[in-house]
């Protein structure tokens, strides 16, 4: 499945597929919906909110980095379903791990608000 498309077209093909995948993700998975939704409203929140850049860029970062997490999760999710809905303990496994992976990069996301947030109102 190698393209032999390559130079400006290539990645004007890849970034076509980037919004589908994008596109895919909004139309089918609410989780992606839940924390885009809260991740717009965190990078205007930390844009309005006095930081210096470092927090800033710190804030934001870190729920772009949940949408990621998200993203890889629900292709995980739908490349398992799109092998069997029959139940089998690798393909738990495989969904369990893709949400433990959006559970951490939240918990990620909200110690860096939270220790950022703190110092700042300090």
């Amino acid at each position: 499945m190698a393209s032999n498309t390559t130079g400006l077209l290539r990645i004007v093909k890849a970034a076509g597929y980037s919004w589908q995948g994008l596109r895919a993700a909004w139309q089918h998975e609410a989780a992606f919906r839940q924390e885009a939704t809260a991740a717009i409203i965190a990078v205007i929140i930390a844009c309005w909110l006095d930081v210096d850049t470092v927090a800033r860029i710190l804030m934001i970062g870190s729920v772009v980095l949940v949408i990621i997490v998200e993203i890889l999760n629900s292709a995980i999710e739908a490349v398992v379903d799109r092998i069997g809905q029959e139940r089998h303990p690798l393909a738990g496994r495989a969904k369990d791990m893709g949400s433990a992976a959006v559970l951490l990069a939240i918990i990620l996301a909200l110690f860096v608000w939270i220790a950022l947030l703190w110092s700042h109102l300090r």
